[in-house]
Protein backbone atom coordinates (compact mmCIF):
# COMPACT_ATOMS: atom_id res chain seq x y z
CA UNK A 1 0.00 0.00 0.00
CA UNK A 2 1.43 3.37 -1.01
CA UNK A 3 1.25 6.56 1.05
CA UNK A 4 0.44 9.83 -0.73
CA UNK A 5 1.14 13.04 1.18
CA UNK A 6 1.04 16.74 0.27
CA UNK A 7 3.18 19.56 1.70
CA UNK A 8 2.20 22.48 3.96
CA UNK A 9 4.91 25.16 4.02
CA UNK A 10 4.33 26.27 7.63
CA UNK A 11 5.79 29.76 7.35
CA UNK A 12 4.65 33.25 8.23
CA UNK A 13 6.13 34.77 5.08
CA UNK A 14 3.95 34.88 1.92
CA UNK A 15 5.29 33.84 -1.46
CA UNK A 16 6.71 30.45 -0.54
CA UNK A 17 7.96 28.82 -3.78
CA UNK A 18 5.98 31.29 -5.83
CA UNK A 19 2.60 30.84 -4.11
CA UNK A 20 0.81 34.13 -4.85
CA UNK A 21 -1.62 33.85 -1.92
CA UNK A 22 -1.13 37.07 0.04
CA UNK A 23 -3.04 36.72 3.30
CA UNK A 24 -3.17 34.34 6.21
CA UNK A 25 0.31 32.81 6.20
CA UNK A 26 1.21 31.52 9.65
CA UNK A 27 -2.38 31.55 10.90
CA UNK A 28 -4.22 28.48 12.11
CA UNK A 29 -6.99 29.24 9.61
CA UNK A 30 -4.55 29.13 6.68
CA UNK A 31 -2.92 25.85 7.68
CA UNK A 32 -6.24 24.26 8.64
CA UNK A 33 -7.69 25.19 5.25
CA UNK A 34 -4.79 23.41 3.53
CA UNK A 35 -5.02 20.35 5.80
CA UNK A 36 -8.77 19.99 5.28
CA UNK A 37 -8.37 20.46 1.53
CA UNK A 38 -5.74 17.72 1.50
CA UNK A 39 -8.10 15.44 3.40
CA UNK A 40 -11.00 16.19 1.04
CA UNK A 41 -8.97 15.61 -2.14
CA UNK A 42 -7.59 12.20 -1.26
CA UNK A 43 -4.24 12.93 0.38
CA UNK A 44 -3.26 10.87 3.41
CA UNK A 45 -1.76 13.92 5.08
CA UNK A 46 1.05 16.41 4.53
CA UNK A 47 4.66 17.13 5.42
CA UNK A 48 4.92 20.24 7.60
CA UNK A 49 7.98 22.38 6.91
CA UNK A 50 10.34 23.20 9.76
CA UNK A 51 13.11 25.69 10.53
CA UNK A 52 13.98 28.29 13.12
CA UNK A 53 11.96 31.47 12.57
CA UNK A 54 8.89 29.53 11.39
CA UNK A 55 5.89 28.41 13.46
CA UNK A 56 6.77 25.50 15.71
CA UNK A 57 6.05 22.40 13.64
CA UNK A 58 4.85 20.15 16.43
CA UNK A 59 2.44 22.77 17.75
CA UNK A 60 0.98 23.29 14.27
CA UNK A 61 0.69 19.51 13.76
CA UNK A 62 -1.23 19.17 17.02
CA UNK A 63 -3.66 21.91 16.03
CA UNK A 64 -4.22 20.37 12.58
CA UNK A 65 -4.77 16.89 13.99
CA UNK A 66 -7.47 18.36 16.26
CA UNK A 67 -9.20 20.07 13.32
CA UNK A 68 -9.21 17.07 10.94
CA UNK A 69 -10.34 13.45 11.07
CA UNK A 70 -8.02 11.43 8.79
CA UNK A 71 -5.22 13.92 8.02
CA UNK A 72 -1.78 12.61 9.06
CA UNK A 73 0.82 15.30 9.82
CA UNK A 74 4.36 14.34 8.81
CA UNK A 75 6.12 16.34 11.51
CA UNK A 76 9.64 17.51 10.69
CA UNK A 77 11.84 17.63 13.81
CA UNK A 78 15.53 18.22 14.54
CA UNK A 79 17.46 16.20 17.14
CA UNK A 80 19.33 19.33 18.26
CA UNK A 81 16.04 21.08 19.01
CA UNK A 82 14.38 18.22 20.92
CA UNK A 83 15.69 15.79 23.49
CA UNK A 84 14.69 12.24 22.52
CA UNK A 85 12.74 11.52 25.72
CA UNK A 86 10.79 14.78 25.46
CA UNK A 87 9.99 14.14 21.81
CA UNK A 88 9.09 10.48 22.37
CA UNK A 89 6.58 11.52 25.04
CA UNK A 90 5.08 14.39 23.01
CA UNK A 91 4.74 12.31 19.84
CA UNK A 92 3.28 9.30 21.67
CA UNK A 93 0.70 11.56 23.34
CA UNK A 94 -0.34 13.16 20.04
CA UNK A 95 -0.41 9.74 18.39
CA UNK A 96 -2.83 8.48 21.05
CA UNK A 97 -5.00 11.59 20.86
CA UNK A 98 -5.17 11.40 17.05
CA UNK A 99 -5.65 7.59 16.98
CA UNK A 100 -2.44 6.79 15.17
CA UNK A 101 -2.09 9.67 12.74
CA UNK A 102 1.42 10.88 13.61
CA UNK A 103 4.27 10.56 11.09
CA UNK A 104 7.78 11.85 11.86
CA UNK A 105 10.44 13.29 9.53
CA UNK A 106 13.83 13.54 11.22
CA UNK A 107 15.96 16.38 9.80
CA UNK A 108 19.73 16.61 10.29
CA UNK A 109 20.50 19.45 7.87
CA UNK A 110 21.91 22.73 9.10
CA UNK A 111 19.54 25.34 10.49
CA UNK A 112 20.13 28.49 12.55
CA UNK A 113 21.66 26.31 15.24
CA UNK A 114 22.99 29.10 17.44
CA UNK A 115 19.52 30.63 17.72
CA UNK A 116 18.31 27.70 19.81
CA UNK A 117 21.59 26.77 21.44
CA UNK A 118 22.70 23.84 19.30
CA UNK A 119 26.47 23.96 18.98
CA UNK A 120 26.82 20.75 16.98
CA UNK A 121 27.50 21.89 13.42
CA UNK A 122 29.92 19.11 12.46
CA UNK A 123 28.12 16.86 9.92
CA UNK A 124 29.61 13.59 11.20
CA UNK A 125 28.59 14.39 14.76
CA UNK A 126 25.10 15.51 13.70
CA UNK A 127 24.46 12.23 11.90
CA UNK A 128 25.83 10.20 14.81
CA UNK A 129 23.52 12.15 17.11
CA UNK A 130 20.57 11.53 14.76
CA UNK A 131 21.22 7.79 14.81
CA UNK A 132 21.20 7.81 18.62
CA UNK A 133 18.02 9.92 18.60
CA UNK A 134 16.21 7.44 16.34
CA UNK A 135 17.47 4.43 18.27
CA UNK A 136 16.41 5.89 21.60
CA UNK A 137 12.92 7.09 20.65
CA UNK A 138 12.17 3.64 19.19
CA UNK A 139 13.15 2.07 22.52
CA UNK A 140 11.16 4.62 24.50
CA UNK A 141 8.08 3.91 22.38
CA UNK A 142 8.31 0.13 22.75
CA UNK A 143 10.07 -0.65 26.06
CA UNK A 144 9.71 0.19 29.73
CA UNK A 145 12.36 1.42 32.16
CA UNK A 146 14.80 2.33 29.38
CA UNK A 147 18.36 3.11 30.38
CA UNK A 148 20.69 4.37 27.68
CA UNK A 149 24.08 6.08 27.77
CA UNK A 150 25.38 7.24 24.41
CA UNK A 151 27.78 9.86 23.16
CA UNK A 152 24.97 12.39 22.73
CA UNK A 153 21.97 11.32 24.86
CA UNK A 154 21.40 9.61 28.17
CA UNK A 155 18.28 8.45 30.02
CA UNK A 156 17.86 6.33 33.17
CA UNK A 157 14.86 4.15 33.99
CA UNK A 158 12.68 6.06 31.50
CA UNK A 159 9.14 4.95 30.61
CA UNK A 160 6.93 6.86 28.18
CA UNK A 161 3.23 7.07 29.02
CA UNK A 162 1.01 6.88 27.14
CA UNK A 163 2.47 4.61 24.50
CA UNK A 164 1.94 5.42 20.81
CA UNK A 165 -1.29 4.23 19.25
CA UNK A 166 0.24 1.01 17.96
CA UNK A 167 -1.15 -1.72 15.73
CA UNK A 168 0.34 -4.96 14.38
CA UNK A 169 1.32 -3.21 11.16
CA UNK A 170 2.44 0.00 12.86
CA UNK A 171 3.82 -0.30 16.40
CA UNK A 172 4.73 3.40 16.55
CA UNK A 173 4.82 6.50 14.29
CA UNK A 174 6.67 5.92 11.02
CA UNK A 175 10.14 7.48 11.03
CA UNK A 176 11.15 9.18 7.79
CA UNK A 177 14.71 10.35 7.17
CA UNK A 178 16.53 11.89 4.20
CA UNK A 179 20.13 12.40 3.20
CA UNK A 180 22.51 11.32 0.45
CA UNK A 181 25.89 11.38 2.18
CA UNK A 182 27.56 8.16 3.36
CA UNK A 183 26.91 9.12 6.98
CA UNK A 184 23.24 9.86 6.27
CA UNK A 185 22.73 6.56 4.48
CA UNK A 186 24.15 4.67 7.46
CA UNK A 187 21.55 6.35 9.66
CA UNK A 188 18.71 5.34 7.32
CA UNK A 189 19.97 1.81 6.85
CA UNK A 190 20.26 1.25 10.60
CA UNK A 191 17.36 3.14 12.16
CA UNK A 192 14.87 4.85 9.80
CA UNK A 193 11.60 3.32 8.59
CA UNK A 194 11.57 5.29 5.32
CA UNK A 195 14.47 6.78 3.37
CA UNK A 196 13.07 9.89 1.69
CA UNK A 197 14.69 10.82 -1.65
CA UNK A 198 14.47 14.01 -3.68
CA UNK A 199 13.64 13.88 -7.39
CA UNK A 200 16.55 12.18 -9.12
CA UNK A 201 16.49 10.14 -12.34
CA UNK A 202 15.37 6.54 -12.02
CA UNK A 203 18.80 5.00 -12.57
CA UNK A 204 20.36 7.04 -9.77
CA UNK A 205 17.67 6.11 -7.29
CA UNK A 206 17.83 2.45 -8.29
CA UNK A 207 21.55 2.48 -7.40
CA UNK A 208 20.86 4.17 -4.08
CA UNK A 209 18.08 1.71 -3.19
CA UNK A 210 20.38 -1.23 -3.94
CA UNK A 211 23.16 0.34 -1.89
CA UNK A 212 20.88 1.06 1.09
CA UNK A 213 19.41 -2.44 1.00
CA UNK A 214 22.88 -4.00 1.02
CA UNK A 215 24.03 -1.59 3.73
CA UNK A 216 21.05 -2.55 5.90
CA UNK A 217 22.17 -6.16 5.74
CA UNK A 218 25.80 -5.34 6.51
CA UNK A 219 24.83 -3.26 9.52
CA UNK A 220 22.60 -6.02 10.88
CA UNK A 221 19.42 -3.92 10.76
CA UNK A 222 17.13 -4.93 13.65
CA UNK A 223 13.87 -3.52 12.28
CA UNK A 224 11.52 -4.39 9.44
CA UNK A 225 13.04 -3.75 5.97
CA UNK A 226 13.77 -0.14 5.07
CA UNK A 227 11.11 1.45 2.85
CA UNK A 228 11.64 4.28 0.36
CA UNK A 229 9.91 7.57 -0.41
CA UNK A 230 10.05 10.39 -2.96
CA UNK A 231 9.65 14.10 -2.20
CA UNK A 232 9.16 16.06 -5.43
CA UNK A 233 7.27 18.87 -7.15
CA UNK A 234 4.58 17.70 -9.59
CA UNK A 235 3.40 20.28 -12.14
CA UNK A 236 0.23 18.74 -13.60
CA UNK A 237 -2.02 20.30 -16.26
CA UNK A 238 -4.80 19.06 -18.53
CA UNK A 239 -2.38 18.57 -21.43
CA UNK A 240 1.35 18.06 -21.80
CA UNK A 241 1.61 21.26 -23.86
CA UNK A 242 -0.06 23.32 -21.18
CA UNK A 243 2.12 21.81 -18.46
CA UNK A 244 5.39 22.50 -20.26
CA UNK A 245 4.28 26.02 -21.20
CA UNK A 246 3.54 26.80 -17.56
CA UNK A 247 6.74 25.16 -16.35
CA UNK A 248 8.91 27.12 -18.78
CA UNK A 249 7.12 30.36 -17.97
CA UNK A 250 7.70 29.79 -14.27
CA UNK A 251 11.38 29.02 -14.77
CA UNK A 252 11.77 32.11 -16.96
CA UNK A 253 10.31 34.21 -14.14
CA UNK A 254 12.69 32.56 -11.66
CA UNK A 255 15.63 33.31 -13.98
CA UNK A 256 14.65 36.96 -14.35
CA UNK A 257 14.16 37.40 -10.64
CA UNK A 258 17.13 35.54 -9.23
CA UNK A 259 20.05 35.32 -11.66
CA UNK A 260 22.57 36.56 -9.11
CA UNK A 261 21.26 34.27 -6.41
CA UNK A 262 21.36 31.35 -8.83
CA UNK A 263 24.99 31.99 -9.74
CA UNK A 264 25.84 31.84 -6.03
CA UNK A 265 23.91 28.58 -5.56
CA UNK A 266 25.62 26.77 -8.43
CA UNK A 267 29.05 28.24 -7.79
CA UNK A 268 28.94 27.28 -4.11
CA UNK A 269 27.32 23.89 -4.44
CA UNK A 270 30.31 22.34 -2.66
CA UNK A 271 28.99 24.00 0.51
CA UNK A 272 25.60 22.39 0.15
CA UNK A 273 24.34 19.05 1.42
CA UNK A 274 25.32 16.08 -0.74
CA UNK A 275 21.73 15.51 -1.84
CA UNK A 276 21.24 19.11 -2.93
CA UNK A 277 24.53 19.06 -4.85
CA UNK A 278 23.40 15.92 -6.69
CA UNK A 279 20.24 17.70 -7.81
CA UNK A 280 22.03 20.86 -8.90
CA UNK A 281 24.41 18.84 -11.08
CA UNK A 282 21.57 17.06 -12.88
CA UNK A 283 21.01 20.10 -15.11
CA UNK A 284 24.45 19.47 -16.64
CA UNK A 285 23.03 16.25 -18.14
CA UNK A 286 20.06 17.94 -19.79
CA UNK A 287 16.95 19.97 -19.04
CA UNK A 288 14.64 16.93 -19.23
CA UNK A 289 15.72 13.51 -17.92
CA UNK A 290 13.85 10.20 -18.04
CA UNK A 291 10.40 11.04 -19.47
CA UNK A 292 9.47 14.31 -17.76
CA UNK A 293 11.94 15.14 -14.96
CA UNK A 294 12.61 18.87 -15.44
CA UNK A 295 16.01 19.98 -14.11
CA UNK A 296 15.98 23.66 -15.15
CA UNK A 297 14.45 24.95 -11.87
CA UNK A 298 17.66 23.99 -10.07
CA UNK A 299 19.61 26.45 -12.23
CA UNK A 300 17.43 29.35 -11.17
CA UNK A 301 17.05 29.14 -7.44
CA UNK A 302 15.06 25.98 -6.86
CA UNK A 303 16.08 24.13 -3.70
CA UNK A 304 15.25 20.80 -2.11
CA UNK A 305 12.04 19.34 -3.52
CA UNK A 306 11.74 22.36 -5.84
CA UNK A 307 15.03 21.62 -7.62
CA UNK A 308 13.51 19.12 -10.05
CA UNK A 309 9.88 18.82 -11.18
CA UNK A 310 7.83 16.14 -12.85
CA UNK A 311 5.97 18.00 -15.61
CA UNK A 312 3.10 16.86 -17.81
CA UNK A 313 -0.50 15.75 -18.00
CA UNK A 314 -1.87 13.68 -15.15
CA UNK A 315 -1.36 10.52 -17.24
CA UNK A 316 2.28 11.42 -17.96
CA UNK A 317 3.17 12.31 -14.39
CA UNK A 318 1.36 9.22 -13.09
CA UNK A 319 3.35 7.07 -15.52
CA UNK A 320 6.59 8.66 -14.29
CA UNK A 321 5.64 8.02 -10.65
CA UNK A 322 4.76 4.42 -11.50
CA UNK A 323 8.34 3.95 -12.69
CA UNK A 324 9.59 5.14 -9.30
CA UNK A 325 7.12 2.77 -7.68
CA UNK A 326 8.59 -0.13 -9.68
CA UNK A 327 11.94 0.62 -8.01
CA UNK A 328 10.33 -0.04 -4.64
CA UNK A 329 9.29 3.51 -3.68
CA UNK A 330 6.00 3.45 -1.79
CA UNK A 331 5.83 6.82 0.01
CA UNK A 332 5.20 9.96 -2.06
CA UNK A 333 5.30 13.56 -0.80
CA UNK A 334 4.16 15.75 -3.69
CA UNK A 335 3.41 19.45 -4.06
CA UNK A 336 3.10 22.43 -6.35
CA UNK A 337 2.04 26.05 -5.92
CA UNK A 338 -0.28 27.77 -5.30
CA UNK A 339 -0.67 25.10 -2.61
CA UNK A 340 -4.44 25.35 -2.14
CA UNK A 341 -5.29 25.17 -5.84
CA UNK A 342 -2.84 22.37 -6.57
CA UNK A 343 -4.00 20.24 -3.62
CA UNK A 344 -7.27 19.90 -5.51
CA UNK A 345 -5.94 19.67 -9.05
CA UNK A 346 -3.20 17.12 -8.35
CA UNK A 347 -5.33 15.22 -5.86
CA UNK A 348 -8.31 14.92 -8.20
CA UNK A 349 -6.42 14.27 -11.44
CA UNK A 350 -3.30 12.37 -10.39
CA UNK A 351 -4.14 10.32 -7.29
CA UNK A 352 -6.94 8.23 -8.88
CA UNK A 353 -4.51 7.13 -11.60
CA UNK A 354 -1.98 6.01 -9.00
CA UNK A 355 -4.49 4.26 -6.78
CA UNK A 356 -6.04 2.38 -9.71
CA UNK A 357 -2.78 0.50 -10.19
CA UNK A 358 -1.55 0.09 -6.63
Amino acid sequence: MSEFLWYIPNTVEPGHRGDDTRDGWGSIEFSTDLARAAQEHGWGGALLGTGWGRPDTFTVATALAARTTTFKPLIAVRPGYWSPAHFASAAATLDQLSRGRVLVNIVSGLDNLAAYGDGNADPAQRYARTQEFLHLIRRLWTEEAVTFSGDHFQVTDSTVAPRPYGTEERPHPTLYFGGASEAAERVSAAEADVQLFWGEPLAGLAERIDRLTALSERLGRRHKPLEFGLRITTLVRDTSEEAWHDAEQRVAAMAAKGAAETAWAVGNSHKKAVGQERLLRLAERGEVLDTCLYTAPGKYGGGGAATTWLVGSADEVAAALQEYRKLGISHFVLSDTPYKREIGRVGDQLLPLLRDTR
